[in-house]
């Protein structure tokens, strides 16, 4: 199993700010947008995102 670190995800929903934490095993921008399409679906539009380590 791969190592993974606890992420910090800004973004927002359908013009919406939000955030979430997420383990991921590189921080990219593409690993991040891949979960949030898992929690959020296919449909909604994600934009504006950052990926950072939480303090």
């Amino acid at each position: 199993m791969a190592q993974t670190t606890k992420y910090v995800i800004k973004y927002k929903l359908n013009g919406e700010r939000r955030f979430e934490f997420a383990q991921l095993e590189n921080g990219t921008e593409e690993e991040a947008l891949a979960e949030l399409k898992k929690l959020h679906g296919e449909s909604d539009v994600i934009s504006d995102l950052q990926v950072r380590k939480p303090l």
